[in-house]
């Protein structure tokens, strides 16, 4: 069993939603890491070692992070996605242009599920090719129902669009789970996060670039796909390099 562990990032231009699939038997032993970089983080800077590990927030020192000096919260997301990496968990990414997908379609296809729908197609084919079942817990979204009777639709009758995939190996229903519950849930977000970042171009200076670069060479490995879709024709975005 594949739990995929699903988040979104976004900005008024652009929406990714990132799938962090990790095999069972996978699942505690990298809970266990990330609540050790926690319990390193709560001894040197003084924090609650319960406190999220949140992309956004570490970035921009909200929160539980908000008194923590930039250099600190930068080691803590390294040692995140060092863990993250060193374990045998696959990331795929999906993304859309928001300005691109309204010109095309007005406001009657919300990006979250566009974005979704592409992503279950990815998720499902990887657990096809692996001959394995995936079990899909997100972060906690408005309007949950709908979002799990789109998964019903697609069991029979396809994700629509130009590689429309009747999805055979996602079982169950979504599970919706809050991301401070979850070391996983929040695995899943500091990926997202930074690969949007660097897809989308935020933080255009050069130094936070070269910083982004090395943190996102820990999982690098770990990309299996990412791509992100232009509604209006222009070229297609596989994400950083």
């Amino acid at each position: 069993m594949l739990l995929t562990y699903v988040d979104e990032s976004y900005t008024d231009r652009w929406y990714w939603i990132g799938a962090l699939l990790v095999p069972e038997a996978v699942a505690i032993p990298l809970s266990t890491a990330l609540d050790e970089v926690m319990t390193d983080a709560a001894k040197a800077y003084g924090i609650d070692r319960a406190a999220e590990l949140h992309g956004y927030d570490l970035f921009q020192g909200r929160m539980a992070w908000a008194r923590v000096p930039p250099r600190a919260r930068i080691a803590v997301y390294n040692a995140a996605l060092k863990a993250i990496g060193t374990y045998d968990v696959t990331v795929i990414l999906r993304g859309v242009d928001r300005h691109g997908l309204t010109r095309r379609y007005g406001l009657t296809r919300p990006a979250h599920e566009v974005v979704l729908s592409h992503l279950l197609e990815r998720v499902d084919g990887y657990a096809a090719m692996r001959d394995e079942l995936a079990l899909v817990i997100a972060d906690e979204v408005d309007n949950p129902a709908s979002h799990r009777s789109d998964l019903t639709r697609y069991r029979v009758d396809g994700t629509g669009g130009y590689r429309s995939r009747r999805l055979s190996r996602i079982v169950d229903t979504l599970h919706f789970a809050p991301s401070h519950a979850s070391r996983l849930v929040q695995a899943v977000d500091l990926v997202t996060f930074l690969f949007r970042r660097m897809a989308s171009g935020a933080g255009a200076d050069p130094r936070e670039a070269t910083t982004n670069t090395r943190l996102w060479s820990w999982v690098e490995p770990r990309r299996y796909h990412s791509w992100c879709w232009h509604p209006t024709g222009r070229p297609t975005h596989e994400g950083p390099a």
